[in-house]
């Protein structure tokens, strides 16, 4: 038989399929060994055959790897061939998605251990009595029965083996499964739907759409709605995919259901040892497993006859992928959503505008929860004019209006969240006599001062730098550490308020895979008053003790240079206030801003997200912006500055052509460099272009595969998350 396989090598070199002698029983998707190039490579058989176009006499043998089942089903290869065709990156690239990276490179397998299992009993045993090892280990069996035999051959070395061979004793194997996350306790959640849970669950089912949007408040039980459907699907003998944007959700979701649905929920995430993921993964592609919970990557889960996948706080930008392939999460969850027949459910209390018109378009079907579970109402929110707390001489982090709330909320010992969307002590180091601004060797941009780790740290490659005595470049020693990051505001608490216990939570403070649900734990467990933190704390956290939420820079994200900042700055908002007042006392939020009249803070106070989509959707139009248009960055990037640039002359040039053919379907088209000029030493060029037609996509895709080179990697974002 000859198998077609692909090598996982991801070049455009190497990027075609191969044929190999293989055995009859090789199956479509299995892992194989292949040679090639003089190496024996990793690969993936795509099909079998029982002729090829090669002489037979040629052709190599694959050596096939130990698994259990094909590595990748059926819908796993359709899926990838559907996502090559769609981005124009090597197969092996996209093939890569659905396994863990330690399990194709070899490095990690089942684990499993030796037990050890008496066939008789030791009364029967014809053993010498010089032979204490063989009669200790039989004892031993006999009073606690099966034992791991790498304790049995500690304690009594040699007896086993010994016993095994006169046949006393059985040897069997038996995997280990590495378990995630031992330590997390299982939630009771209640599992009583109210009416308006009810009539959403109803309308999902029923509906004949395949894309659902429910579109509720904070606290308004979309989670009890997402288990519910969950449930329903298990009935069915169905599996699940459950989507969450940050891992500091995943394991506070895991707990609630680990206690509805026990071991048939399985996690995936890159937070995970190699082992553990490995097996995680296994377990769903054994069916062992029928729920996936994860960040972006789970959406590849080895599942079939999917009955649900749902995609929570859907408008999240961690939806998109940042390495090739470029792709967008509800994209490949609604391939796998048609072609298992099954209802694809987005979640948020903000949706992202273009999901919003498509239910407006009835696209989508649109289901509303208005109202909190509990029938309480939305906290407070209070605007604090930091223009005008400047002009009173408060310099500081906080306004009089959240350092009286601390003291109210502290006293009546309740919790309270604070939010600033900037971690480390302070954002840069200036010099005060020349205006040096102290910046990564390897990134243009400023490094960040840690005061707890005594360095400067740069925020996008890692690299960590002593801190400065004096500038570099004046050699003056008036250094000013401006702006403010969650270091510093934890600092300014502990000074005004010296009794109160205070919890970090930034990605300083979360490292490992425990990282989160460790401070997320002790907080809600109330062994911390106050949690300082960045975006990782706005979402799906329920703190019923909190009643005072405290935004510390409201408007930072309004300004960026991006046409969702608005819309990003009303979701995160929205999102952090709903963390207070989620149990029976009133919440409180202090919105602290220097913008108090922007519209956008308007109805981020009123709860208004109608009348912030009106509005944002007929700026839209009037721009022509997505989603009445496409916007498509090719990003160029490469460590030799020339030949980025001539990267970038070879991608316009092939481009411009189009541009010249197809004007009538472009509104924008430009080169220039990248906002962020440099990343981990490689020169960052792009070309910008708006899109009223979508139909020229493949062409353009087509034209930067040819542009790509070893030295200089040539990307397709569309509408990309990050702009910089």
């Amino acid at each position: 038989m000859i198998a077609e396989v692909i090598v996982d090598i991801a070049s455009g070199e190497t990027d075609r399929i191969y044929d190999y002698l293989c055995d009859d029983d090789t199956v479509v998707g299995s892992r194989v060994r292949a040679p090639f190039g003089g190496k024996i490579v990793p690969g993936f058989v795509m099909r079998v055959k029982e002729t090829s176009d090669y002489p037979q006499e040629k052709l190599k043998k694959i050596l096939p790897c130990p698994d259990e089942l094909p590595a990748l089903n059926a819908e796993c290869l359709a899926l990838a061939e559907k996502l090559t065709a769609r981005y124009r990156v090597p197969k092996a690239l996209t093939l890569r998605l659905f396994l863990p990276a330690e399990m194709r490179t070899g490095k990690v397998r089942e684990l499993t251990r030796n037990y050890a299992v008496l066939n008789l009993s030791v009364s029967e045993m014809k053993l010498s009595k010089t032979a204490k090892n063989q009669l200790g280990a039989a004892q031993y069996l006999e009073e606690h029965g099966k034992t791991d035999c790498a304790y049995l051959n500690t304690a009594f070395p040699g007896g086993v083996s010994a016993l095994e061979k006169k046949g006393y004793v059985t040897v069997t194997k038996e995997q280990i499964l590495r378990n995630p996350y031992k330590t997390i306790e299982e939630e009771n959640v209640s599992r009583t739907l109210t009416p308006d849970q009810e009539r959403a669950v109803k309308t999902i089912c029923e509906d004949s759409r395949t894309v659902q949007l429910l579109h509720g408040v904070t606290g308004s039980g979309k989670t009890e709605i997402y288990l519910t459907l969950i449930a329903q699907c298990l009935k069915e003998g169905k599996s699940s995919i459950f989507l969450v944007p940050e891992i500091s959700l995943t394991p506070q979701m895991l707990s609630q259901l680990r206690s509805r649905f026990g071991k048939n929920a399985a996690i995936l995430h890159s937070g995970l040892s190699a082992g553990e993921r490995f097996d995680e993964w296994w377990r769903l592609r054994t069916g062992e497993a029928k729920i996936a919970i994860g960040a972006r990557s789970a959406v590849f889960a080895p599942m079939e006859n999917i009955g649900v996948i749902i995609i929570d706080e859907e408008h999240d930008s961690s939806y998109c992928s940042e390495t090739a392939p470029r792709y967008n999460t509800f994209d490949v969850a609604l391939l796998r959503a048609k072609r298992n027949g099954c209802k694809l459910v987005l979640g948020s209390a903000t949706p992202s505008v273009e999901t919003y018109k498509r239910a407006q378009d009835n696209e989508f079907c649109l289901i509303e929860l208005k109202n909190r579970i509990n029938k309480r109402p939305l906290p407070e929110i209070v605007i604090a004019d930091m223009r005008r707390e400047v002009r009173r001489g408060n310099n500081g982090a906080f306004s009089g209006a959240l350092k009286e709330e601390i003291e109210k909320c502290l006293a009546d010992g309740n919790q309270a969240i604070l939010f600033l969307n900037r971690r480390g002590y302070s954002q840069t180091v200036i010099c005060k006599e020349c205006g040096y601004v102290a910046k990564c060797e390897a990134c243009d941009v400023s490094l960040t001062y840690h005061r707890d780790e005594k360095c400067l740290k740069c925020h996008y490659c890692g690299m960590k730098y002593n801190t400065l005595s004096a500038c570099p470049d004046c050699g003056g020693i008036k250094l000013a550490y401006a702006g403010t990051g969650t270091q510093r505001i934890v600092a300014d608490l502990q000074a005004l308020y010296p009794n109160a216990r205070i919890l970090r939570m930034d990605n300083d403070t979360t490292s490992g895979k425990e990282g989160h649900y460790k401070i997320l734990k002790a907080f809600s467990q109330h062994k911390a008053d106050i949690l300082v933190g960045t975006q990782m704390i706005a979402k799906g956290h329920d703190f019923p003790a909190v009643t005072l939420v405290g935004i510390l820079d409201a408007d930072m994200s309004l300004h960026f240079s991006d046409y969702r900042s608005g819309e990003r700055t009303f979701q995160l908002l929205t999102q952090v206030a709903g963390r207070s007042g989620r149990a029976e006392e009133q919440g409180k939020v202090v919105l602290q801003t220097f913008d108090p009249e922007n519209d956008v803070l308007r109805y981020a106070v009123a709860y208004d997200y109608k009348g912030f989509y009106e509005n944002e959707i007929s700026l839209r139009a009037a721009m022509a912006f997505p989603p009445f248009s496409k916007i498509v960055r090719v990003l160029i990037t490469g460590e030799d500055d020339k030949k980025t640039l001539e990267g970038l002359r070879n991608v316009y040039v092939g481009l411009e052509e189009l541009y010249t053919k197809e004007m009538d379907k472009f509104l924008f088209f430009n080169k220039m460099r990248a906002p962020i000029k440099r990343i981990q030493n490689k020169f960052r060029y792009q070309v910008l272009m708006r899109l009223a037609d979508t139909s020229i996509l493949p062409q353009i895709y087509d034209i930067c595969a040819e542009c790509r080179t070893r030295d200089v990697l040539v990307s397709v974002e569309e509408n990309p998350a990050n702009m910089s």
